[in-house]
């Protein structure tokens, strides 16, 4: 147990480098840094969800990048948005876009936010994330791995 402890105080938190200038947004500047994030769910079927919970649980720790996970939309720089917009969720994504203060960023998670995935077309659903709101990021994929997530905060953060 000793020789575990001496280890890790040896090898400290293993990260990869941040993003290179050259991927990093405008937007990340304006953040300085660190980013405080209100979670959206406008109609997913809960699998993104898992997913970004992996996210910023201790394995992939999306906090140490400076990404936060906050609980009103008047406290956050930046909306994470997950599933298609179904015909309830619109208006409270607009008001909760609405609500976030300036300079504020969307995240579209997942094929239903960007392009409605296997969902298009069902009576109940508006459309896409961007049909709705203007969305700075997209992060792809059905759902979209925890790895994948932390990397597109780390583009916000810059770090």
């Amino acid at each position: 147990m000793l020789s575990l402890g001496r280890a890790i105080r040896r090898v400290g938190r293993i990260a990869e480098p941040a993003p290179a200038a050259a991927e990093v947004p405008a937007m990340a500047g304006e953040l300085a840094g660190s980013v405080q994030i209100r979670h959206v769910d406008a109609g997913s079927c809960n699998g993104c969800e898992v997913e970004i919970g992996a996210a910023f649980g201790p394995v992939y720790d999306a906090e140490r990048y400076g990404a936060r996970l906050v609980a009103s939309p008047r406290h956050a720089d930046a909306l994470v948005v997950t599933g298609v917009v179904t015909r309830n969720m619109a208006e409270p994504l607009r008001r909760t876009y609405e609500a976030v203060p300036e300079p504020k960023v969307v995240v579209a998670v997942g094929d239903c936010a960007r392009n409605c995935g296997v969902f298009a077309g069902a009576y109940g659903v508006v459309g896409s994330v961007a049909d709705v709101v203007p969305v700075d990021l997209e992060v792809a994929g059905c759902p979209p791995r925890p790895e994948t997530i932390v990397a597109a905060l780390r583009l916000l953060t810059g770090r």
